[in-house]
């Protein structure tokens, strides 16, 4: 762990600001959570779906939301961009992207079927789970899933085998599982608490001692290191901010880790004009893994602690997953004829560096 004097514009987030010096709230410093916000499959997903925009007359249409925030939604829908929640709903020939959180066999091919453009934005760490859950299932295993009922990324992966796995999410719901004569695998949905998790892997494991789990947690990364980040400050703080939606479950973990950590005052935001108006002391701030750095930096503005911001980080990120194969095919095409059509040079042209954007920039850019 590192600690990181950070310094913020205090314009930032803050469109209508004063150019005039912004007095300090009555908080005494912010303890900033890193990492925090956007994971690399929430990276992929935006910049795939910012670039479906660009490339494609709208509307664009995408199976359910592209990630769970709902400020990223709403910027999507403001260019044309209209979220469904049946693959019926969108038009013949339309494009469609499927999104981050991983969607149902039958889904995709519905949505391969119905002529237009198809980007698949699931997440490799999803799309892990749902190997291992057709391998199992393929060897006659009976499937454990532990996942929160409802959660698309749930709904999906039990899709892959319906026959064959049974979700739980808490210790009762284990112990009401029946005595499988098959063997059994435990698998889980990536979002999860680790606290949650190990509670029920434990039940599991003493019900069913022979079960089969992955030699690698099927827990993201991305989830583990807020979480990680989270618990360093969170029991130094007298407030803490987590920054995302109610429909997102790592931004819904990292409120429950708070609390169980013992801070007194917990606030899960959407955004800064959400903030109670007297926090004091110190406050921890930290993102869910769908929520743009703006927010972060909004959020901050609006604290506006009298001594700054330390940025606590526990350790660092550099994963990356590139766009699906299909549409880095689509986008250096249209680059090629681009630059033709502009006089220029095709075969020396510069590549194409994902890597080197950021979901947050890409957000910001398009108007």
């Amino acid at each position: 762990m590192r600690l990181v004097p950070v310094t913020f514009d205090p314009m930032i987030g803050d469109p209508e600001a004063s150019t005039s010096a912004i007095p300090t709230g009555p908080a005494e410093k912010v303890l900033l959570a890193a990492p925090r916000g956007f994971c690399a499959g929430v990276e992929m997903a935006i910049k795939a779906l910012a670039w479906m925009v660009r490339a494609f007359e709208p509307p664009v249409y995408c199976y359910h939301e592209i990630v769970h925030n709902q400020r990223v939604v709403e910027r999507f829908e403001d260019l044309g961009v209209i979220f469904v929640d049946e693959i019926g709903e969108v038009p013949k020939g339309r494009p469609v992207m499927l999104s981050a959180h991983g969607s149902a066999p039958e889904v995709v091919a519905a949505a391969q079927s119905n002529g237009g453009y198809v980007v698949d934005a699931v997440c490799p760490l999803v799309t892990k789970v749902h190997h291992e859950v057709k391998v199992r299932a393929g060897k006659g295993y009976q499937i454990v899933y532990v996942g929160h009922e409802g959660h698309e990324e749930a709904v999906g992966t039990m899709a892959v085998a319906p026959d064959a796995i049974h979700r739980v999410e808490s210790v009762a719901e284990v112990a009401a599982l029946p005595a499988f004569t098959d063997p059994v695998a435990l698998l889980a949905q990536t979002t999860l608490s680790h606290r949650d998790w190990a509670e029920v892997l434990d039940a599991t494991r003493e019900r069913f001692p022979e079960m089969w789990v992955p030699g690698r947690s099927d827990l993201c990364f991305a989830t583990t290191n807020r979480q990680s980040a989270l618990m360093e400050i969170a029991p130094r703080c007298d407030a803490m901010v987590i920054i995302g939606s109610a429909n997102s479950s790592n931004t819904r973990a990292l409120e429950s880790l708070a609390r169980q950590a013992g801070c007194p005052r917990v606030y899960r935001v959407n955004g800064p004009e959400e903030l109670p108006d007297d926090l004091a002391g110190v406050v921890g701030v930290t993102a869910g893994a769908s929520a743009p750095e703006e927010l972060v930096a909004a959020v901050i503005h609006k604290i506006n602690p009298r001594d700054g911001v330390e940025e606590v980080r526990v350790t660092e990120e550099d994963e990356y997953f590139p766009p699906p194969r299909n549409l880095r095919d689509l986008i250096t095409s249209v680059d090629a004829a681009a630059t033709l059509l502009l006089g220029g040079p095709v075969n020396d042209r510069p590549p194409m560096n994902d890597r080197s954007l950021h979901a947050s920039d890409v957000l910001a850019s398009l108007t």
